[in-house]
């Protein structure tokens, strides 16, 4: 889309990255300030020196086990933070350990949301995820701590995912999820073609439901492909030119009842669980799709499989699913005109560093008191 790829990058406090020359070519290094801009990535209406809770911290701890692209990466987050003692633990026990006494806790899911760790922090003052999800963190008592600030990196991984989404319409709309079950077996079945319903996406509704950072790149890229766009979201303001209509949340049967294409693409809450049940998938003409790439605990599991077993919908595809992993023998799996990938939509070939550039910058916005990044309500979760 709108991607810039770099060769071997090294982080600067003046908010910018200095590119260290490798043999191969690159593009021009991204500032904070595009990354921001690219990735719509929210900053707070205070400054944090504002929270009660908030002071220079003097120790930030980083969980670097069990994490993917940690190599190397301390030497940022201490340039950030200079005069507080940044430690990198890479297992459970240091963790908990370091924890005691830590002002700030960076590093991934689960890891982050350990509750052995969390319980340990009793000085805690900031939890910055480096993922989106943070659902099961919001669950644990010591993240209800009033005032404790937590924040995630919605937004960042959204090109790749809205892309996968949009993968799984292309596929279902014109059958490849059968081509490739026959090619798997060696089949060139005309029979199966003309038992394949095709569609044309030019001129369709597709309805996204909940028009966040991945919603709004999934709404941008159905708009590309000249759909006519709609949208559920709570709160928020503003209307993207590529969206016709944003409505409220307890809109959704009604928007269902018209669309030819739903994106699942709400947050895991006590308000979004279990809410694609027998009363959603009952309004879908039978043409229509349905996408999750959000949280696999928004579908009751049953109600999918029996609305695709009596050909109540046209197909789904899943990035995630409720349980997850899904078993051996699930019914799910032989359910027709269903696509499942392993919870990896955010999976992609890029080098990722918008992702530290933004956890960096948080952090040196944090030690200077300024407004946060991508701060999270934990009253609503996300």
């Amino acid at each position: 889309m709108r991607f810039l790829i770099p060769a071997v990058l090294v982080l600067t406090l003046a908010g910018s990255l200095l590119v260290v020359p490798t043999g191969v070519s690159a593009a021009a290094p991204e500032s904070v300030a595009s990354v921001i801009a690219r990735h719509r990535v929210e900053e707070a209406a205070t400054q944090v020196r504002s929270n009660p809770l908030w002071r220079t911290p003097p120790k930030v701890v980083l969980l670097t086990f069990g994490s993917l692209g940690w190599p190397d990466r301390e030497a940022a987050f201490k340039a950030a933070a200079p005069r507080a003692r940044v430690v990198a633990v890479r297992d459970l026990q240091s963790a908990v350990a370091e924890a005691a006494d830590a002002d700030v806790i960076v590093g991934y899911n689960p890891d982050i949301c350990n509750p052995r760790i969390l319980d340990a922090a009793k000085q805690l003052r900031w939890l910055a995820s480096l993922a989106a999800g943070v659902e099961n963190c919001m669950a644990l008592p010591a993240v209800r701590k009033p005032n404790l600030l937590v924040t995630n990196m919605r937004g960042v991984d959204s090109p790749a995912i809205a892309e996968h989404a949009m993968a799984m319409i292309m596929a279902l709309a014109h059958g490849l999820d059968v081509f490739a079950s026959d090619t798997a077996k060696g089949v060139w079945s005309r029979e199966h073609a003309a038992q394949t319903r095709m569609q044309m996406l030019t001129g369709k509704t597709m309805l996204v439901v909940g028009l966040g950072g991945i919603g709004t790149e999934v709404a941008w890229r159905g708009k590309a492909l000249g759909m006519d766009v709609v949208a559920t979201r709570e709160g928020g303001t503003g209307k993207p030119d590529f969206v016709s209509y944003i409505g409220k949340p307890d809109e959704l049967l009604k928007l269902s009842k018209t669309a030819d294409v739903i994106v699942s693409a709400v947050p895991l809450t006590p308000q979004t669980k279990g809410m694609y049940d027998a009363k959603f998938f009952a309004v879908l003409k039978p043409s229509a799709l349905f996408i999750n790439i959000a949280r696999g605990g928004s579908v009751v599991t049953d109600d999918l499989v029996k609305a695709l077993n009596e050909q109540r919908l046209a197909g789904a595809g899943l990035d995630v699913v409720d349980p997850e992993p899904l078993p051996p023998g699930h019914p799910l799996w032989t359910a027709p005109r269903v696509l499942i990938s392993p919870h990896i939509s955010s999976r992609n070939d890029l080098p990722g560093e918008a992702r530290w550039i933004l956890a960096v910058e948080n952090l040196r916005r944090y030690v200077a008191g300024e407004k946060m990044l991508q701060v999270v309500d934990v009253a609503r979760g996300y």
